[in-house]
């Protein structure tokens, strides 16, 4: 498993990046916009550690996240998602948002932080009991 990136919702990307970057002094390293999510995401790191990054979340209709939702979740790369899932599902842990597509998954402490698996690589084939799951909860 490795360590990728820290999600944090922002209402005014362009004050956010200024506060980051201009500020704080972080780089962006990508940035990416979604027309049809309607989202945009940039991802910052510190000058030569791009190994501990932020993910900046910029949702283009207004939405007050408040104190709860402006935090969103941390994310790990995992070499093989379904044998993940299955063990922490073996375990007791929810899975709050399959891996149907073989991608992306997402998970809950338990003190109800997001955590997002991302398959390493190329996405798995699409396979069962996955597949079929439906989302729980919210992640």
């Amino acid at each position: 498993m490795k360590y990728l990136h820290t999600m944090v919702r922002v209402s005014d990307l362009e004050s956010s990046l200024d506060f980051y970057c201009n500020k704080l002094g972080l780089e962006e390293l990508r940035r990416y916009d979604n027309e049809q999510g309607r989202f945009t995401l940039v991802f910052l790191a510190a000058p030569g550690d791009e190994t501990a990054q932020v993910e900046l979340t910029y949702n283009w209709d207004p939405e007050d996240y408040g104190e709860d939702r402006n935090f969103g979740h941390l994310a790990y790369a995992v070499d093989d998602i379904y044998a993940l899932c299955q063990r922490l599902s073996d375990q007791g842990v929810k899975i709050n948002r399959p891996p149907r597509d073989g991608r992306m998954a997402f998970i809950r402490s338990p003190d109800n932080i997001s955590i997002e698996l991302l398959q390493e690589g190329e996405p798995l084939s699409p396979a069962e009991p996955w597949l079929s799951m439906e989302n729980s909860g919210t992640w």
